[in-house]
């Protein structure tokens, strides 16, 4: 299995070798950003890449936002793209080391990204993350889980054993509104943290 270390990503951004990049927010996110009605909330993108749901959340006026990212190229695409979102906003480094707290999470070609075998590490990190009744909202894909990946896949099945334990379940359901290359390969989760640890 390739090692999926932030070499490996900075080498794909730098040598424009990004497959997953569709070039903008995906409808399933843009029909959920409709839903967000208080702007103030904080609002966290791990391995957010270029960060199309960033950009458009922040033309929407939602500015507290958290981008992290292992890829300085991506980093500097995003900036020279977006640039009155602040800077400090988007950090450089490993989400399983970084600390904060958040109403709202957003899942985009992240987790299918991770070698499977942190994908329990991946929903204590989340959970730990976010605030209280906190939500952790996105798009996994749903196909068979193999190792010819990054992306990796999983099922329904598979995410409600990974999540029930830590999160209330809202919604986890194959996606109606995907790009045409994924569809019918998208599961749309939107999960409640608990209130008590």
């Amino acid at each position: 299995m390739k090692k999926l270390n932030a070499t490996y990503w900075e080498e794909n951004y730098k040598n424009n070798q990004t497959g997953w990049d569709v070039g903008g927010p995906t409808q399933p996110f843009v029909t959920y950003f409709q839903s967000l009605k208080n702007k103030d909330i904080s609002i966290f993108i791990p391995g957010c890449g270029h960060a199309y749901e960033a950009e458009l959340l922040f033309n929407l006026g939602f500015f507290n936002i958290t981008l992290l990212d292992f890829s300085p190229t991506a980093r500097e695409h995003f900036l020279n793209r977006v640039p009155n979102f602040p800077k400090t906003q988007y950090l450089l480094g490993d989400v399983f080391t970084h600390q904060g707290k958040y109403d709202l999470i957003l899942e985009q070609t992240f987790f299918c990204a991770l070698n499977p075998d942190l994908r329990v590490n991946y929903a204590h990190k989340m959970y730990s993350l976010l605030a209280p009744h906190g939500k952790l909202v996105g798009v996994l894909f749903d196909h068979p889980l193999s190792e010819n990946g990054p992306p990796f896949g999983g099922s329904i099945t598979e995410y409600q054993e990974l999540f029930k334990p830590l999160f209330t379940i809202k919604k986890m359901e194959r996606c109606i509104n995907s790009i045409k290359p994924r569809q019918n390969r998208e599961v749309f989760i939107n999960l409640e943290r608990s209130a008590i640890d």
